[in-house]
């Protein structure tokens, strides 16, 4: 008898779902759901009670002013939004310490360690008192309702990144005389 293994994965789905049990919930007033559905990318296209759920699976996470929130090469399993506060995204090259990026409320972070088996390729920090909900992959991909919105948006999220990534290196290149080579085709 041949199984099929899309039914094998959402009957594993289902079972670990069982056995994972949630975080306490934030006890969150109904008008910061709604700041929250509406500014925070990584939840866009959830319905309220995808949301309620998703959002009852974070550990909530303060950070004092300048401190680590997680360091370049650690382990990651787990992506951060940020609730409250500014949070700085650092790389090391050498000596020198580069800014990448200052986020605010409602921007995410980590979320590289969600979609991969990554080693964090960047240090963040608090740059004042701050608070972070943090999803540990384990617990987001047991529940495939969310998990599959918060992936897509992930992507989005990234690809843009990427845009602007792209778009500064190649105003890099010719600031400094680098070598440019025809456009590629595709």
């Amino acid at each position: 008898m041949k199984v099929d293994p899309a039914v094998v994965r959402i009957f594993a789905e289902n079972v670990r779902a069982d056995i994972i049990q949630r975080p306490q919930g934030l006890n969150l007033d109904p008008a910061i759901v709604q700041k929250i559905a509406a500014k925070v990318k990584v939840f866009q296209g959830m319905t309220h009670d995808c949301l309620m759920s998703t959002l009852a699976m974070a550990e909530h996470m303060p950070h004092k002013a300048d401190a680590i929130v997680f360091n370049e090469g650690d382990i990651g399993s787990s992506f951060h939004v940020l609730i409250s506060g500014e949070v700085v995204v650092e790389k090391k090259r050498g000596e020198r310490t580069v800014t990448l990026a200052k986020l605010s409320a409602g921007e995410c972070f980590g979320e590289m360690a969600l979609v991969g088996n990554h080693l964090r390729t960047a240090s963040v920090r608090a740059l004042r008192d701050s608070v972070t909900m943090r999803f540990d992959r384990e617990r987001v991909d047991a529940y495939p309702d969310s998990a599959h919105i918060i992936y897509r948006n992930i992507a989005r999220i990234l690809s843009s990144r990427l845009d602007v990534s792209s778009e500064m290196l190649a105003d890099l290149v010719l600031r400094t005389g680098g070598e440019t080579g025809p456009a590629p085709q595709g």
